[in-house]
């Protein structure tokens, strides 16, 4: 077990599902730390785990300590950032956010965790499995809905592969021809019959165009394109690194992202001009 030390906060980086990381938060709480967490589910902890969610909620309030689960997909491109984005809209209407990752460029337990090299039937049968695909896009579609105050009638999602329609490897992988080279995940938030909310990820060996957009339709219209997308690898990092200070200050409990103070990039002791002299 973890004993009391001189640190603050915990950076915890061992998983995505909240029910299998639980027990090593609840660890890191009783030793009296915060934590910051990559663990994809903890961007919304009570949309499947209401539950365990409440109950981390008093253990960390009872030790005084703040828990938050950020990253950069999920915790801040296809949900931190369209939400903050809104904050210039007098009304919002509709959110659409696309994110193409080229694969080729990312580590091998991403390009496993995506079925590059698999069949079409393999992959099928590890997403029905639920051993496959990306995790957190659901949760994405609910933060955004709920910091906005909209009560979402219903939510499709679909996982579906890219295929090659050549043959091609990376450092890591060979895929042949008519083998999967990754996924296309869509999550769709409806209104009654209405779609508010859009979240596209497609994230495969050698795609044409990376890059990450936020469309909102409202007053105004907002089209945001972030070329080349956003590093995922090394994001992650700072992005759990300059969340630190915001955690470490904010009150005791189970956190989200839009619950923080906005955060962002510790000075590196780069000289900061006065703008006022």
């Amino acid at each position: 077990l973890l004993t009391k030390t001189e640190a603050d906060i915990a950076v915890h980086t061992t998983g995505s599902g909240f029910k299998d990381v639980y027990p090593q938060i609840e660890e890191i709480i009783s030793a009296g730390l915060n934590v910051v967490s990559s663990a994809e589910e903890l961007l919304m902890p009570d949309l499947y785990h209401p539950e365990l969610a409440t109950k981390l909620d008093r253990s960390a309030k009872a030790k005084g300590v703040t828990v938050l689960g950020t990253g950069v997909n999920p915790g801040f491109v296809m949900d931190a950032l369209p939400l903050f984005l809104t904050s210039v809209c007098q009304r919002v209407k509709k959110i659409k956010v696309k994110r193409v990752v080229n694969a080729s460029t990312r580590r091998l337990p991403l390009q496993r965790k995506i079925g590059a090299g698999l069949t079409p039937q393999q992959f099928r049968e590890k997403v029905n499995q639920g051993k496959l695909g990306h995790v957190g896009l659901v949760e994405s579609l609910a933060f955004i809905a709920s910091g906005l105050g909209w009560e979402l009638s219903k939510i499709k999602e679909s996982v579906d592969p890219a295929i090659a329609e050549t043959e091609m490897e990376t450092k890591y992988v060979k895929v042949n021809n008519g083998e999967v080279t990754g996924i296309k995940h869509i999550a769709r938030g409806y209104e009654d019959s209405q779609e508010v909310i859009s979240l596209e990820l497609q994230m495969y060996l050698g795609a044409d165009d990376p890059h990450d957009s936020i469309q909102i339709e409202g007053e105004p219209n907002l089209d945001l394109r972030i070329n080349g997308g956003t590093a995922g690898d090394t994001a992650t990092a700072a992005m759990l690194v300059n969340c630190i200070p915001r955690v470490v200050e904010s009150s005791p409990g189970l956190l989200t992202m839009k619950d923080l103070p906005l955060p962002y990039a510790i000075s590196d002791g780069l000289s900061i001009r006065n703008p006022n002299g």
